[in-house]
């Protein structure tokens, strides 16, 4: 607080003598190097010569854009009603899932963690897993409660099956009680790897427990729907819109939007909406499944398909014209009705506004980084647009990514400048956008230090967004998300052209 009263915003606070002084005192305290050589050791990075180093690192990573299994693991959890995600594991991992996802989307997260410290690690951590059931139960009184691990339990072994039948022998858990789990180390895979395995699991476990008889009886539903690690509430929103415009009976498995976007009337709750768990064995009865993700869906896709005979209808992100049109070819296809007039009359006014903003997007070059299917979406909706793809980062990329994104960028004359870059990190993506520069930078808010340093303005899609407030409440897939995005997109570098503006082009009309 200044001298007058004001509250002060960090960038005027630490302007204050006071902090200036401090900083200065803390880097005596440091012996930091001299501001010269901090200088010319920043030039050096920016240079050619360092992008050929940093290329050829194997032994570490910097700044990879992915996150851990466990986290993943968490909001698969919460996709279901009355869902409590439990980490085998420390309370600092359960605290830096809770906090990514509540800094992003802006909501309390509900998880708790066994608490293991130094003598689980020795001692194994059964003992702590039990007592956690049984405070968790009691506090919180869930419906399900989904159990994921992290490295400490994963590299001493412990068996969570075992660990659960023993928690069940002591009465700790009530009759009936479900607790699926997976094993979700941090150490491989990602985020994506970590939802995958745990709505594997669920819908394994409420599926393969349940009574045949029932299931055949009361039917499944047209269709089922899997939205995979979606970051966007407002997705779950406008594929729910869609399928409602069809009519189309369906179920979402895995629905986690109201937990990520409660309202505020003055009350609580731990648990908000969320696929009810009696709907899950009879999904199982349905014509088809719909895979909005199909990098983030693998083992569960592969399940439905050998459990449950079921006919999977998968893709990547549908963002843009094309991929939309296919989403709803596909619900078309797996419901037997038609495409209704009122999203075609959708398509052709997306698609207008598409033309409006053509000329400043045409030829624009783009870096992007994110995960392998909203990766491939954003190629396929730049593409569309007229826009170059230059540098593609995709830190859990694999093979089969590289090669998806390939085709689709060589199908295109814009593609023809592209590098997929998988395996690599953010560090990667700072040494391309110095050396080989481009107009806009596509991906979370951990690209914000790169892009600022290069000059390139970026436009914040994909998880996590930490910086910005409610991006994930507007959808980006269909034909309105198209729109949503095309609006970020011609906005932002209409925004740099005013920045950039002489006074003699600063115009009115753009």
């Amino acid at each position: 607080m200044s001298k007058n009263g004001t509250i002060l915003d960090h960038n005027k606070l630490f302007e204050d003598d006071k902090y200036v002084r401090q900083r200065e005192r803390k880097r005596e305290f440091e012996n930091a190097c001299p501001e010269e050589e901090v200088l010319q050791t920043a030039a050096y990075t920016r240079s050619r010569e360092y992008l050929e180093k940093n290329f050829e690192r194997q032994a570490v990573v910097v700044n990879p854009a992915k996150a851990c299994q466990p986290l993943g693991a968490v909001m698969a959890a919460l996709g279901f009603e009355k869902t409590l995600p439990f980490i085998h594991g420390s309370q600092g991992c359960a605290a830096y899932f809770r906090s990514h996802f509540a800094r992003h989307f802006k909501e309390p997260v509900p998880a708790v963690s066994s608490s293991m410290t130094e003598d689980g690690a020795v001692f194994g951590g059964m003992r702590n897993l039990i007592d956690g059931l049984e405070t968790s139960i009691a506090l919180y009184k869930p419906a399900m409660i989904a159990m994921s691990t992290t490295c400490m339990a994963e590299v001493i072994g412990d068996d969570l099956s075992a660990f659960i039948g023993n928690a069940r022998k002591e009465g700790v858990l009530p009759e009936g009680m479900p607790i699926p789990f997976a094993n979700t180390p941090s150490f491989s895979g990602s985020h994506i790897t970590g939802y995958d395995n745990m709505l594997k699991a669920i819908l394994g476990y409420l599926y393969e427990r349940s009574d045949e008889r029932s299931i055949a009886a009361a039917g499944g539903k047209q269709l089922n729907v899997l939205l995979g690690f979606e970051p966007y509430t407002g997705n779950f929103a406008e594929l729910k819109r869609l399928l409602e415009l069809f009519g189309a009976e369906y179920t979402v498995l895995g629905d986690h939007s109201e937990n990520f976007d409660s309202g505020a009337d003055g009350s609580y709750a731990y648990y908000y909406g969320g696929t009810r768990l009696a709907d899950v064995p009879t999904a199982a009865k349905a014509k088809g499944s719909l895979a909005l993700q199909k990098y983030s869906l693998r083992k569960t896709i592969a399940y439905m398909e050998e459990a449950w005979g079921q006919r999977i209808q998968a893709m990547h992100t549908p963002l843009g014209i094309g991929a939309t049109d296919r989403l709803l070819e596909a619900i078309a296809g797996l419901t037997g009705k038609p495409i209704p007039q009122s999203l075609l009359a959708e398509r052709a006014r997306t698609v207008d506004a598409m033309t409006d903003s053509h000329n400043y997007l045409h030829g624009k070059r783009v870096a992007m980084a994110g995960d392998p299917d909203l990766l491939l979406g954003l190629i396929g909706f730049c593409l569309e647009l007229g826009m170059e793809p230059v540098h593609i980062v995709c830190s859990n990329g694999d093979s089969e990514f590289e090669q998806e994104a390939r085709l689709l960028l060589d199908a295109s004359p814009y593609g023809a400048e592209a590098k997929v870059h998988v395996g690599r990190d953010l560090w990667h993506m700072r040494s391309l956008l110095f050396n080989e520069p481009v107009d806009l930078a596509v991906g979370s808010s951990h690209l914000k230090y790169a892009a600022k340093e290069a000059g390139v303005p970026l436009l914040r899609i994909g998880f996590p967004i930490f910086d910005r407030h409610h991006l994930q409440r507007y959808p980006v897939i269909g034909y309105q998300g198209a729109l949503n995005l095309l609006t970020m997109f011609v906005n932002t570098v209409l925004e740099q052209l005013d920045g950039q503006a002489p006074a003699h082009s600063f115009d009115l009309v753009r």
